[in-house]
């Protein structure tokens, strides 16, 4: 899949590469180190066929030929001790020591082999997820707040050419890839086609706007959602194909100015944008057993708003919220714990 583009998708690992090998390591010289104190300490029960002269060198190159069972017999145990001393203690450390180098081997070509297979298996089959592109401020925020909205992280692809960004991203248990999320291979390699929703949140209006135009050419039909701060970009990115487009700064004005008008607007203008609050904004199909009744009759138990019919905004003061039909859209606002209705956890069907 075009790997000289951008590296494959991955998921954090508990240690760092270089912290298991140093670990590895510094286990196996331990028990050589301690083994060849032990031979010291005995290097009476060794006898030295060649100069019969036992030298700390020659404890350190006996200690060696023992671990690795090479056995040249220079130099060899000769008393009870020592030969309880080879049978006791050496071939446990020897037996040790095969492991941790063969448990390396495993984990550095067969396990890490694996593992880059099984992610790639998952990238081909991921469907009905979540494509975050761009992993600064908002990104960041918007990954956490799917979480906890109850978005499981395995379904979530963050894609960002920062690997500082990704380390953090990885924390939280999430898919990342590092690659440029303006080219189109980039994106096919996440099957943007099959995603559920599509997040830009580049940094830059123009970058994001770009992104927008790659995504909806790749995927049509797929919802996007983008991050503007200009103003006069708003209408760019929605011509771009964004279906939702946020302007973070004319966002945190209106919280201002609405604290103008009272205390408390601003602070529940906040409760309905995060899932911590006690109340949130949900959007979704009106169900069949809802057409026909007004907005204030909502089977979830939600406060309606507004309604959506065929590209309209209708409030729910008007005649045509009087009688919902079917195909249309409704926005209400449910409380986020509910016994069962009302808690914002619908399935797109008003169930």
């Amino acid at each position: 899949m075009l790997a000289d583009q951008f590296q494959p998708l991955r998921r954090a690992v508990g240690i760092p590469v270089w912290g298991d090998l140093g670990l590895r390591l510094g286990l196996a010289l331990g028990l050589l180190g301690m083994v060849i104190m032990i031979h010291w300490w005995d290097r009476e029960g060794l006898v030295d066929n060649v100069d019969g002269h036992i030298s700390f060198l020659d404890v350190v190159y006996f200690t060696m030929i023992s671990v690795t069972t090479t056995g040249f017999g220079d130099i060899a145990p000769v008393t009870d001790s020592a030969r309880l001393i080879e049978a006791v203690i050496v071939t446990p450390v020897r037996i040790a020591v095969l492991f941790i180098f063969v448990g390396a081997a495993y984990d550095f070509v067969i396990k890490r082999s694996w593992e880059k297979w099984r992610m790639a298996r998952i990238q081909e089959q991921l469907t009905d997820h979540v494509v975050v592109l761009g992993y600064g401020v908002s990104g960041s925020q918007s990954v956490g707040e799917l979480i906890d909205r109850g978005i499981e992280p395995a379904r979530i692809v963050v894609i960002d050419p920062s690997d500082e960004r990704l380390a953090e991203a990885e924390k939280l248990g999430v898919n990342v890839m590092a690659a440029d999320a303006t080219r189109d291979e980039t994106l096919k390699a996440v099957r943007i086609g099959s995603a559920q929703s599509v997040l830009v949140s580049a940094g830059r209006d123009d970058t994001s706007i770009l992104i927008v135009l790659t995504v909806r050419h790749l995927a049509p039909d797929v919802p996007i959602s983008v991050v503007v701060r200009a103003d006069d970009n708003e209408l760019l990115a929605r011509q771009a194909g964004a279906d939702n487009v946020i302007n973070p700064v004319r966002f945190t004005g209106l919280l201002l100015a609405g604290s103008v008008k009272g205390a408390h607007i601003a602070d529940y203008l906040a409760d309905l944008a995060s899932v911590g609050g006690r109340v949130q904004l949900v959007e979704r199909a009106v169900s069949e057993e809802e057409c026909g009744k007004p907005i204030t009759d909502l089977q979830s138990g939600g406060q309606g708003l507004r309604i959506y019919r065929n590209g309209r905004a209708l409030g729910f003061w008007e005649d045509e919220c009087q009688s919902l039909q079917s195909g249309d859209t409704v926005v209400e606002i449910v409380p986020t714990n509910g016994n069962g209705k009302g808690n914002g956890k619908g399935d797109g069907n008003g169930n």
